[in-house]
């Protein structure tokens, strides 16, 4: 890899300099009448000099050699796993879709079919996000949306979001809370991050039946989360490296869920981002764990008067036009839409898309990027330009999730971005507002 050669390349040049500047002190040396005693002592002394020089230049040498090829076995090791977490996920999933197409699938066995498929198709979701981060973050790509966060609420949503996968092994999960309200200055959905990450590494390292904890205390300055569990623990050896890109602990390879070793990554540098710290604990294998988070933490101020809560009334039936030149893909999706009560009308490429947008003024408009021909962002221009009244609802449905990716989307003329595969729920809302008092003919 282009890091590890650059390593190696440094190596080598260091112990050649060495070698050269020892050639050089010692022709010097060789060259010039030895003199008096002292002299002869002060050139015996530049080149004992020289030769510790060429030693810890080659000692050097060896440990950057060391440190390329260990980054370059563990990369190896992440491609692999990277490989077999891809894999495990679809092998339930297409079981599931075999079962569900047997004439003897029905009622409960149906819904477990279903609920095994959400699950896993959930994971791969993780998975994905996990690299996706895990580049922005290496990239410094990454821009917080900060403001005043209730600590309850993001450690509860944490809660919330990883409770399938607790319960499913069934483990207990206990929240210890202060009964006053604390506050940090941060992203509430990185901090959601945060804490969900750990609470699924906790879940997938605990056996089943094991427990899980957080515990959120005020400290001086800061609020320390703890998120402990009695689970499988972490060898002593490993700690150093357990937040590490690419480290995976041996207690991984006997784990149904496994992981990338991408996820306590995400984790430090989402904290240093929020300028706090992230520490392991762990007494030994067998031994449980725990993670300690400190984010600095913002002062109590006086509460301010309630705004009326804002209602949102559910979605009515839209005029839609899907844009995707995946069929699969298309088609599942103009299906759901059309089961909540929506009008929908399909395009495989850019340029049917707008002519259908033309023909049938559509309210809401769920438009892919990467489009044959015609793309997704020359979509969205031609749409703006011709004026249309009332215009559609622009929403880019996409692989392309980036924050650059989302801003070229709104210059283009989209209303909205939301990276495949998208939350149902955020995108009927998306829809409601769009229509919300539209009726079905």
């Amino acid at each position: 890899m282009p890091e590890q050669a650059l390593l190696q390349r440094e190596a080598a040049v260091a112990a050649r300099e060495a070698a050269v500047r020892l050639r050089e002190e010692a022709a010097d040396a060789s060259v010039r009448p030895f003199g008096s005693a002292a002299q002869a002592q002060a050139r015996n002394l530049e080149l004992r000099q020289a030769n510790e020089h060429l030693i810890m230049a080659t000692l050097q040498a060896a440990e950057l050699k060391d440190a390329a090829q260990a980054a370059h076995r563990r990369q190896d090791e992440f491609l692999a796993m990277l490989a077999h977490e891809l894999r495990n996920p679809l092998a339930p999933i297409r079981t599931a879709m075999a079962v569900l197409e047997r004439p003897g699938c029905t009622g409960p066995m149906r819904e477990k079919m279903h609920s095994v498929i959400g699950r896993q198709v959930g994971h791969m979701v993780r998975l994905v996000d996990d690299l996706l981060d895990a580049s922005r973050l290496t990239q410094g790509k990454v821009i917080l949306q900060r403001q005043r966060a209730p600590v309850a609420e993001f450690v509860q949503q944490a809660a919330e979001n990883t409770r399938e996968l607790i319960d499913a092994q069934r483990q207990q999960l206990t929240l210890d809370l202060p009964p006053a309200p604390l506050f940090v200055d941060g992203d509430p959905v990185r901090l959601v991050q945060i804490v969900g990450n750990l609470l699924h590494n906790a879940a997938k390292y605990t056996p089943e039946g094991g427990a899980i904890s957080v515990t959120v205390r005020p400290l001086g300055d800061s609020v320390v989360i703890r998120v402990g569990d009695n689970g499988v623990g972490i060898a002593a050896e490993a700690l150093p490296f357990i937040f590490d890109m690419f480290t995976q602990d041996e207690r991984s390879l006997s784990r149904s869920q496994g992981g990338l070793g991408i996820g306590l990554t995400v984790v430090r540098r989402m904290v240093e981002l929020h300028g706090g710290t992230v520490e392991a604990r762990s007494a030994g294998l067998g031994q449980g764990a725990e993670f300690v988070v400190s984010l600095p933490r913002l002062l109590p101020v006086e509460a301010k008067a309630q705004t009326e809560a804002v209602t949102v009334s559910p979605a009515g039936a839209a005029r839609i036009v899907v844009i995707e030149d995946n069929v699969d893909a298309a088609d599942t999706l103009a299906t759901l839409l059309r089961l909540s009560g929506h009008r929908v009308e399909v395009a495989l490429d850019g340029a049917s898309g707008l002519e259908l947008i033309t023909q049938l003024r559509p309210q809401v408009v769920l438009c892919d990027i990467g489009l044959p021909g015609m793309d997704g962002y020359e979509v969205g221009r031609q749409v703006h330009t011709r004026g249309l009244l009332p215009a559609p609802v622009m929403i880019a449905l996409t692989g392309y999730g980036g924050p650059n990716d989302r801003a070229r989307a709104l210059a283009a003329g989209f209303d909205h971005h939301m990276a495949k595969p998208a939350d149902v729920a955020a995108l009927e809302r998306l829809i409601g507002t769009a229509a919300p008092d539209a009726a079905v003919t």
